[in-house]
């Protein structure tokens, strides 16, 4: 009873977490300099702007306007980007009338909803997301246990240094030297891999094998990058907290009771030292959605990533506070997972004085 009270209380601060995230963004979306109505003034002062601006800006030169953009042509835009009301109305609008700013048309793309351009870039962001969520997590825990049973030996020296020199790398230059090495993008390098996006041109539909080897071949590179980021840290967080475990009390007890070090280590000591890789699972669910921008731009993934970056550089705040909204609430609801987890994991947890 105390584990679901518990959880309960944990739901219920999920609200309160997430509408103060959304009242600081979405403040800032509205009181920083730069925003859409001063994006689109700029374009029509012939900065860029369309034909359709121009001729606006044409227009309020007529009527008078200073560098051709007249105050009330201002609080027409605002009023057409919803920024004339109160902040408070705002954010009511926002959140409850345009469900989290999903029914709100992009400012960049007028014809596409904010849900639309998300909804499109959703099953790119998955795919890598999980490719690199399988991969990391088969090969980390596994090196983990292997350097944690082969601690000071030859193994876990020569693993150490690859694990590092894998963690020293920015994944941007990881991207580009791959890119450069097997791309064929240099005279005398490899062209084993495409250098981008998520498919070939076909001229007929294929076939799922044909469609899944080509999907595969356009992932392992941007995969590759996905999980040297967080290779090391996995790593040697399995590693350490196995033998945290090991040389635990408990499981010298369990020794001297008679049992074989295998079945001590096995039956007991990884058990609990999968508590920290638990706690953690919750964040990384987050970066299923959220993506990589430096990835996706190198590679020219469509994901969510790009999207959002798009969006901010663009100041195209319909989409980005929509992107916020979901990635904040994915990643809370991760958390609460990363509990019910760490509650398996370990029964003895006792959360009655929590």
């Amino acid at each position: 009873m105390d584990r679901l009270s518990y959880l309960v209380r944990r739901l219920l601060l999920v609200i309160p977490t997430f509408i103060g995230i959304t009242i600081v963004c979405f403040s800032l979306t509205r009181f920083l300099p730069g925003g859409p109505v001063e994006m689109r003034l700029m374009a029509m002062r012939g900065m860029g702007g369309s034909g359709e601006a121009s001729a606006a800006a044409a227009a309020s030169a007529a009527d008078g306007g200073s560098g051709g953009v007249t105050e009330e042509y201002r609080r027409e835009l605002e009023a057409q980007y919803g920024f004339d009301k109160p902040i408070y109305e705002q954010y009511w609008n926002w959140l409850v009338v345009n469900r989290m700013g999903m029914k709100l048309p992009s400012y960049e793309y007028p014809n596409k909803t904010a849900w639309q351009l998300i909804r499109s870039r959703i099953p790119v962001s998955v795919w890598f997301g999980l490719a690199s969520f399988i991969l990391t997590y088969l090969i980390c825990i596994p090196l983990g246990i292997a350097k944690a049973l082969k601690h000071r030996q030859a193994f876990d020296a020569g693993s150490s240094i690859v694990v590092f020199v894998a963690y020293a790398i920015p994944s941007f230059a990881l991207a580009m030297g791959l890119k450069m090495l097997l791309c064929g993008t240099l005279d005398g390098a490899w062209d084993l891999f495409p250098l981008g996006g998520l498919s070939s041109d076909f001229d007929s539909d294929p076939s799922f094998w044909v469609w899944f080897k080509d999907r595969a071949w356009h992932m392992v590179l941007p995969i590759a990058c996905y999980v040297a980021g967080s290779f090391a840290m996995l790593t040697l967080l399995m590693k350490n907290s196995l033998l945290d475990q090991i040389s635990a009390d408990y499981v010298r007890t369990v020794i001297a009771k008679g049992a074989t070090r295998r079945r001590a280590i096995w039956c007991h000591a990884f058990r609990n030292a999968l508590i920290p890789i638990a706690t953690g699972l919750g964040g990384i669910i987050g970066l299923l959605f959220a993506g990589s921008i430096i990835i996706e731009s190198i590679f020219e993934i469509p994901g969510m990533g790009l999207l959002s970056w798009n969006a901010l550089i663009g100041r195209d705040y319909a989409v980005f506070l929509a992107l916020l909204a979901l990635t904040a609430s994915i990643q809370l609801v991760g958390n609460i997972i990363s509990d019910v987890l760490y509650m398996v994991i370990d029964p003895r947890i006792d959360f009655s004085k929590k």
